[in-house]
């Protein structure tokens, strides 16, 4: 079941904007009760909709300038979980996932410079039995990044119907 409805968009707005903001603030600003967010909140936790809250940290600003997309290709399609976990132990990269396509896996990767990306694909990702090979992708600065849109879930709500 994906439907929301009104006061559960707003409270999802509102804490995208700020995880920390009171229940009782967003209660007083959506002219409904405190208990009726918190119920709300907890519901949408239950079903997997909020999983945490997190501090979004600006890797530039801790000396990671060098953000690079890798695509990899597996020696072989059996190789894929066994890769994975090893992709997971290194902690440069941030995001994985399965790919179609010429790439079976797709990796974020956060490096200091040019050099430390070198040396991670090289000495650790290289290093993974069944990685075939890579071809990164520089990413030379971010235009925008967002969570899904509310907007679209209500659009999805009425398509299923």
């Amino acid at each position: 079941m994906n439907h929301f409805d009104y006061i559960d968009q707003q409270i999802l707005l509102q804490i995208r904007k700020d995880a920390r903001k009171p229940f009782s603030q967003i209660a007083d600003e959506l002219k409904i009760s405190n208990s009726l967010v918190h119920q709300r909140i907890k519901k949408l936790k239950q079903r997997g909709v909020i999983q945490k809250a997190e501090f979004v940290v600006d890797e530039k600003q801790l000396g990671f300038k060098t953000k690079s997309y890798v695509g990899i290709r597996l020696r072989e399609a059996r190789y894929a979980e066994e890769v994975v976990l090893g992709l997971e132990k290194i902690p440069e990269i941030l995001e994985c996932n399965y790919a179609s396509g010429h790439y079976a896996i797709f990796i974020l990767i956060f490096a200091y410079d040019n050099q430390h990306l070198r040396k991670i694909l090289y000495e650790q990702v290289h290093q993974i039995d069944g990685v075939a090979g890579t071809d990164s992708f520089i990413c030379f600065d971010t235009n925008f990044k967002r969570q899904v849109s509310l907007d679209a879930v209500t659009k999805k709500d009425k398509y299923d119907q």
